[in-house]
């Protein structure tokens, strides 16, 4: 059983980290990136694709974490695959050693830099959940019994800042129907906004990760109230951003998100930390936002 489904199913409090791809073939940094979160998160995201930009795909490097030692959280989208070859990468990242699936729809090509490129969109996130349920169940969509069965631990995205907000939780009830064992959240700025969200879903009794992405750049937080649907960075943040000096930004958003972790604690059962390339703040953020976990920062135990 995956540490992360352990946790969880037992109601502890968890954090997962994440990281991105490389567009190559050295993981190097990639790997160091999540070096940095070991011992410090239960799991490590893996993004498929993020924003339609041509990467390394997330199942090689879920499986080069999984080599050493480290648990991830392998990110798996619609928009490039359709149900074969999706339920052949589910089996196939089980044969690696990969328990914990997210499911999503996708950022539409559109968005990257393959706009050219053609969507396959075969399944939705709802459908592929269904689909990866019933592989547990041991048979594949088209109803043929498998060999030997997996037991992936199946996660989906909400969005707890969409406005109006009914639509998501039908859907969120709709991903928990498919097989959804637990939720990670879009970014999180406004927590009241988020205490309002869980306590519409609190009926559904699921595992719900609250998203954190660390801020930036007060350009980052205007930049997403323009194009990120159900993303809202309230102006007070902004103004805390475009009022510090450049050399004390990751200073600032350390303080930020530490600061909206101890907001939202008390309402979900873990935080999700998207550092978006500032991996090495994640300890502090961590230890700051009085966790009660004991993290290292520089190799030492704080």
């Amino acid at each position: 059983m995956s540490k992360l489904r352990q946790a969880l199913e037992s109601g502890k409090f968890v954090v997962t980290g994440e990281i991105g791809p490389p567009k190559g073939v050295d993981l190097g940094k990639c790997l160091q990136d999540a070096e940095v979160l070991r011992n410090q998160v239960t799991a490590i995201n893996v993004t498929d694709l993020q924003s339609a930009v041509m990467r390394i795909g997330s199942l090689a490097v879920s499986a080069r974490l999984v080599e050493r030692g480290l648990e991830p959280v392998y990110q798996l989208t619609c928009r490039d695959r359709n149900r074969l070859a999706l339920q052949s990468d589910l089996l196939s990242a089980w044969a690696l050693g990969i328990e914990n699936v997210l499911c999503l729809t996708g950022d539409h090509p559109a968005l990257g830099d393959h706009t050219e490129a053609k969507p396959v969109y075969d399944l939705d996130s709802v459908q592929l959940l269904k689909a990866a349920s019933s592989l547990n169940q041991g048979y594949d969509m088209a109803g043929h019994e498998l060999e030997s069965v997996p037991s992936f631990f199946l996660g989906a995205v909400v969005t707890p800042g969409a406005e109006p907000l009914e639509p998501q939780v039908i859907k969120m009830k709709k991903k928990l129907e498919a097989g959804a064992r637990f939720f990670q959240t879009q970014a999180v700025y406004e927590p009241e906004k988020f205490e309002h969200f869980m306590n519409q879903v609190q009926g559904f009794k699921v595992p719900i990760i609250a998203g954190i992405v660390v801020l930036k750049s007060a350009g980052m937080a205007k930049f997403m109230n323009s194009n990120v649907a159900g993303i809202s960075v309230p102006e007070s943040i902004i103004r805390e951003m475009e009022e510090t000096e450049k050399e004390n930004r990751k200073k600032k958003a350390v303080e930020i998100a530490s600061r909206i972790i101890r907001q939202v604690k008390p309402f979900c059962q873990g935080v999700h930390v998207m550092p978006l390339g500032w991996d090495e703040l994640v300890p502090e953020i961590i230890n700051e936002a009085e966790l009660g976990l004991r993290v290292r920062i520089l190799g030492e135990e704080v």
